[in-house]
């Protein structure tokens, strides 16, 4: 029996590390990492700081190569960035010269050098379903923080990418904006699937987010823990208030702050 597409592993990487320093002394900043992604997961990924969360993603996207091990997309090796993969990084980077709009256009006229008006629509689309519709003629200095920071995840998704990589888009916002993007970001992938993988050093975001958290190591980042999220869809507010919240947030700080009782 054929395994349904939605079960497949999309993403997979098999023993991989890398190193920075070509030393055999100096240790790699990962090693020895397996993991698979399903289509359509989210996924996010914790751990203590230098602990490679970045190197992963980059790998992933094709940035960069691993030292050692393999990553491979529905079986394709990763050998280069790809088209099918969007980033988002901790600042949106507009260009302040460009409104929202064109900011959002901008990776299809940098990669092609125009776009349609079918592109113009998507755009559109994209910015009402971030609830950015009418603020699509300002320009980035006249929007908050969290503002761009949505621009941003539009821009990402122009392209319609089968992978976002996310590496910490949130963590320049206050508290509150973090939570309400949280859940702006948790609307537009429900109505927009993708495979996500969303590096965050924020336990409570992990869980209210994802499908599975995976917890690395103090460097050489390894895979402590892949935890299955198993809280009910769609989450909202009353879902960090749930007790099994609470159990899976304690689960992951244990391996964080108390690795010996973990």
């Amino acid at each position: 029996m054929t395994e349904p597409a939605t079960n497949r592993s999309f993403v997979r990487l098999e023993g991989v590390g890398h190193r920075y320093e070509p030393d055999p002394n100096v240790p790699p900043v990962v090693t020895g990492i397996d993991l698979d992604l399903r289509r359509h997961e989210f996924v996010a990924v914790v751990g203590p700081s230098g602990c490679g969360k970045s190197t992963l993603l980059r790998m992933i996207s094709g940035l960069l190569k691993p030292t050692e091990g393999r990553v491979s997309v529905f079986g394709r090796q990763v050998d280069g960035p790809r088209d099918d993969v969007g980033i988002v990084f901790q600042k949106p980077t507009l260009l302040p010269w460009l409104d929202v709009r064109r900011n959002v256009l901008f990776p299809l006229r940098h990669k092609f050098g125009r776009y349609s008006r079918d592109d113009e629509k998507r755009a559109g689309e994209l910015l009402a379903m971030a609830g950015l519709e009418s603020f699509a003629e300002k320009m980035p200095d006249e929007l908050s923080g969290g503002m761009q920071q949505r621009v941003g995840i539009v821009r990402a998704l122009l392209l319609n990418p089968d992978i976002l990589l996310m590496d910490e888009p949130f963590s320049a916002l206050d508290a509150m904006t973090r939570e309400q993007i949280g859940f702006d970001l948790l609307k537009i992938w429900e109505e927009q699937p993708k495979t996500v993988l969303f590096i965050t050093h924020s336990i409570a975001e992990a869980v209210l987010l994802a499908d599975r958290v995976l917890v690395m190591s103090k460097r050489p980042g390894s895979v402590l823990e892949l935890i299955d999220i198993d809280l009910p869809r769609p989450r909202t507010a009353r879902s960090i208030s749930d007790t099994r919240f609470g159990e899976l947030a304690d689960r992951i700080r244990k391996h964080i702050y108390e690795p010996d009782v973990a």
